[in-house]
């Protein structure tokens, strides 16, 4: 790809929708801002459970043809959110979802918890060598929840940030990714947003998550960059809408299968693992780009 924009934001998810609820309103709000967002998604999430009766043949103990629905799916979500660039890891049902840790999916052949990393982490290389990100976003070490899937998306995504850089591995020219975050939740920010959730619209589902259900969360300090995406908590809400079979959203509020809702965050927080800080000493970034000097191009 020729002539992208300077600044170029990489994302990589395990399922479609991950990434709308983690980012949609970082996604929306660079991809209006004229940055070149690239999704890779790592599964088509093929063992999620259907939230619609209407569509519920489409689950894997049925027609197991949810991968294929998701997939269309994704691509509505990622026009509501203005990103073009959406890719799956080795191309659309390479890698199979490997359902909750523990199940017999995990050791399928083909499901992506059972594949070696660096294979996979191939696939992954070729698209950084390609679009040259500076910035990478994915998740933590236990993956925010534990998922087989989102585990092996960050040693993937980790993995791939190494190979790219090292003139000896493959083709391409190698490419440093700038800067690496993971995705995070503020523990009092998503507790009160709980509070209000429970004051305001108690029986918009038949029940409440808990605090510790949303992936990531953690204390104030290790959260080094705050994305404010209120202007685009419409374009996030029409692409969790999008999702349709895995999420339903009421207002400020959504819920998975299991019926309990959670707050809508606009406000999306990150972690900076990788790269240097570019903000000052105990300030937050407000920019993922922060510190980074102007790059013009495809070239970095």
């Amino acid at each position: 790809m020729k002539d992208l924009p300077a600044r170029r934001l990489l994302l990589v998810h395990a399922h479609p929708d991950d990434e709308s609820i983690n980012n949609g309103a970082t996604m929306a709000r660079y991809a209006a801002e004229g940055a070149h967002v690239t999704l890779v998604t790592c599964t088509l999430g093929e063992e999620g459970e259907v939230i619609p009766p209407a569509l519920a043949r489409l689950a894997a103990d049925r027609d197991d043809v949810l991968g294929p629905h998701r997939v269309g799916e994704l691509a509505a979500a990622m026009k509501e959110l203005g990103v073009t660039d959406h890719r799956f890891l080795g191309g659309a049902g390479r890698y199979r979802d490997s359902g909750m840790m523990g199940a017999e999916q995990n050791g399928r052949p083909g499901s992506f918890w059972s594949t070696p990393v660096d294979e996979a982490a191939a696939h992954l290389v070729e698209v950084i060598r390609e679009i040259r990100p500076q910035v990478l976003v994915t998740y933590d070490p236990d993956g925010g929840y534990g998922h087989p899937d989102h585990i092996q998306a960050h040693r993937v995504a980790m993995r791939a940030a190494d190979l790219a850089a090292d003139p000896a591995h493959g083709t391409g020219a190698p490419h440093t990714v700038a800067k690496i975050y993971w995705n995070r939740v503020e523990r009092p920010v998503v507790e009160a947003a709980f509070d209000r959730l429970r004051t305001t619209a108690p029986d918009a589902f038949p029940g409440i998550a808990a605090v510790d259900d949303v992936p990531g969360v953690v204390a104030g300090d290790e959260i080094t960059a705050e994305i404010d995406g209120s202007a685009y908590a419409g374009a996030k809400s029409a692409a969790m809408r999008a999702h349709a079979t895995q999420i339903v959203v009421d207002g400020l509020f959504f819920a998975l299968s299991n019926d309990l809702g959670q707050p809508l965050l606009t406000t999306e927080w990150y972690q900076l693992v990788r790269g240097v800080p570019g903000a000052p000493p105990g300030a937050r970034e407000s920019d993922l780009f922060a510190g980074l000097p102007d790059a013009t191009g495809g070239a970095a």
